[in-house]
């Protein structure tokens, strides 16, 4: 863990001025050194110039949506990680926090910074800041420029012929893929000549962490936030994983996924950084070629995702399909919460809860099935399950996030049919068949045999004090019949549908 001296600054005068002005590089959510536009931009300026490179976060809630609370743990140790590379190359990082445009601004007149540099965010709330900022340099002098963001290629490049983007993912991935690779990484700066002294926050002063109660063991325990831990789990992936990810990917009780989301979230690795490994991966070894085509698929989905977003900057709370506006939801504050704490009496939805909670992430193939259960099992309104995701997830993404959610509920793009109910049983018989997923995550079922473990309530009374299991008592009945609440979400969707 970096020495916090390295992310802080005490609050005094400027040292002596530099020999040329400094240039602030406004990092956001592409915390990492490599593949940074805006850093590649401004290091190679100082390098000509021997101007010092001011590398500023700026916490601002306002900035679009506020990460939840598993992902501000996330932003503590993401941050931190980043101050210790910068340091490694003779910079510092300055955290200020506050409205972007004021803050930046301010850094900028206390350094007699002359330029800005940042990476864009396709998002209306980012670019509405970015607006912001450009006007308030300008009435100062100060020189402003935005590089390409986070995306593979930008919204614009891919319109249908009205204009509109597309909301089918298909053809919008074949139009990704037609434009062929997107350019190649640039390579992080080899140093940064050290700024004049900027006053700086500390992180302890931001309370990204949870104190008493100290939730986050579980999430200390799974995840090296950092850009090395990005590109060492990147580079372990396309090794051992990648070959078997077309099948392995579905099954929750197998290392089968990559678990960069949380790594893409904040930007320890660009999309184009993992497309590039990826191809040069598979061109070095070819039997990995499919898994590795399927795998560049889902970074896909990330983008299509962030396009919608783009397009429609109220995807987390406005249905993107109207006819759904006069959905019949039923609110269930107790069946909400035996959801949120995985207490349904399915098991396959419990132990992707229980996942939820200890890691901060669920496996893909599960949130489907939990997601599910809860916009149809229970009717209630995918924007609270949303809301739940929102706050759980270290890798939730204002894209990825509700756009899932409206496409399990049928009310998004490309969604799934909203008369496709997951049967939780079936889903974890064929997805977790020896119910190791289960047993690791609700392990008061670990005795259960393996043929009951998914439906525990149809074993005999012998079997489930064999087992240990009191149902009702030490693991709950299903809170919901299947059958019945199926049955329900049908009804329900016939009635908008006729409406």
């Amino acid at each position: 863990m970096v020495n916090e001296a390295t992310l802080t600054t005490p609050r005094t005068t400027l040292s002596t001025t530099p020999s040329a002005p400094p240039i602030i590089v406004w990092l956001r959510d592409d915390l990492r050194l490599s593949d940074h536009p805006a850093l590649h931009a401004a290091a190679k300026a100082a390098a000509k110039t021997g101007a010092p490179v001011i590398c500023l976060y700026v916490l601002d809630d306002s900035a679009g949506r506020a990460p939840g609370a598993a992902a501000r743990w996330w932003l503590a140790q993401s941050l931190r990680a980043l101050g210790a590379d910068i340091a490694t190359r003779d910079g510092s990082l300055i955290l200020r926090k506050g409205p972007a445009a004021r803050v930046i601004a301010e850094v900028a007149r206390e350094s007699g910074a002359r330029t800005v540099h940042w990476n864009g965010i396709a998002q209306a709330p980012h670019q509405a800041i970015e607006r912001q900022l450009e006007s308030a340099l300008a009435k100062n002098g100060v020189d402003s420029q935005c590089f390409p963001g986070d995306l593979l290629v930008p919204p614009a490049v891919i319109r249908n012929k009205e204009g509109r983007g597309l909301r089918v993912f298909t053809p919008f991935w074949r139009r990704v893929l037609a434009l062929g690779d997107p350019p190649k990484p640039l390579p992080a700066p080899k140093d940064l000549r050290p700024a004049p002294t900027v006053a700086s926050d500390t992180l302890e002063t931001w309370k990204l962490e949870p104190g008493k109660p100290d939730w986050a063991g579980g999430l200390r325990e799974t995840w090296t936030p950092g850009e090395a831990s990005a590109r060492a789990r990147l580079r372990d992936f396309l090794k051992h994983t990648a070959q078997g990810y077309v099948g392995d990917r579905d099954r929750p009780d197998r290392e089968g996924t990559s678990r960069l989301s949380p790594h893409l979230r904040f930007g320890e690795l660009s999309p184009r950084q993992v497309w590039h490994a990826a191809r040069f991966a598979a061109a070095e070894n070819p039997a990995i070629g499919p898994g590795v085509d399927k795998f560049l698929s889902e970074l896909g989905w990330r983008e299509f995702c962030r396009h919608l977003l783009h397009d429609h900057p109220n995807l987390a709370t406005e249905n993107l399909q109207a006819n759904f506006d006069g959905f019949p939801w039923k609110p269930d504050a107790k069946a909400l919460s035996a959801w949120q704490r995985g207490r349904t009496g399915y098991p396959i939805v419990d132990a992707g809860l229980r996942e939820l909670w200890h890691t901060g992430v669920m496996h893909n193939r599960v949130r489907m099935v939990v997601a599910s259960f809860l916009v149809k099992h229970l009717l209630i309104d995918w924007r609270d399950g949303e809301s739940w995701f929102w706050d759980t997830l270290v890798d939730a993404d204002a894209g990825s996030n509700p756009a899932n959610w409206q496409w399990v509920a049928g009310c998004g793009a490309d969604a799934a049919p909203y008369f496709r109910v997951f049967n939780p049983v079936l889903q974890g018989e064929r997805f977790d068949p020896d119910g190791a997923y289960v047993r690791r995550w609700v392990p008061e079922l670990k005795d259960v045999p393996p043929e009951l473990i998914h439906q525990p309530w149809q074993a005999t009374p012998i079997e489930l004090a064999s087992a240990g299991v009191t149902l009702g008592k030490s693991y709950p009945h299903p809170i919901v019949d299947h059958a019945k609440g199926r049955e329900r979400a049908l009804t329900a969707y016939a009635k908008i549908r006729k409406g």
